[in-house]
């Protein structure tokens, strides 16, 4: 009885905040937060640890794809100790050459595309 009054509780709780949503990087938003200007500073405070927080969130996943076995697909092969602020400025360029493909959409196709365009895996024999 206790239990079922707390969770009556915590849903009519819950009911009295607006929706929320998880929050989505689009390319558009991705070449704002990972842009510099010709000096190298960042257009928007703590952009590029945003940035490259959320390019290493998709290697990851890349890599646990990797691990289980299956194939991604879209694979790319970062060479082991690739500094990220390098990742960073290949992955940008890569979308802001490819904006009309990239803007409006979800960021993480094109972080996984410019990834496989500046490291495509090896071909094996």
């Amino acid at each position: 009885m206790k239990k079922s009054r707390a969770l009556l509780f915590f849903l009519v709780f819950l009911m009295h905040f607006p929706s929320v949503q998880a929050a989505r990087f689009s390319g558009d938003y991705l070449l704002q937060v990972c842009g510099s200007d010709e000096q190298g500073k960042e257009l928007l405070p703590g952009g590029h640890i945003a940035c490259q927080a959320y390019i290493s969130g998709v290697m990851d996943y890349h890599n646990l794809i990797r691990s289980l076995g299956a194939a991604p697909s879209v694979d790319f092969c970062v060479p082991e100790g690739t500094p990220l602020k390098e990742i960073h400025q290949k992955v940008w360029g890569y979308i802001a050459s490819h904006h009309h493909e990239q803007g409006p959409f979800i960021a993480a196709p094109g972080v996984a595309l410019g990834l496989f365009s500046a490291y495509p895996c090896e071909a094996s024999d």
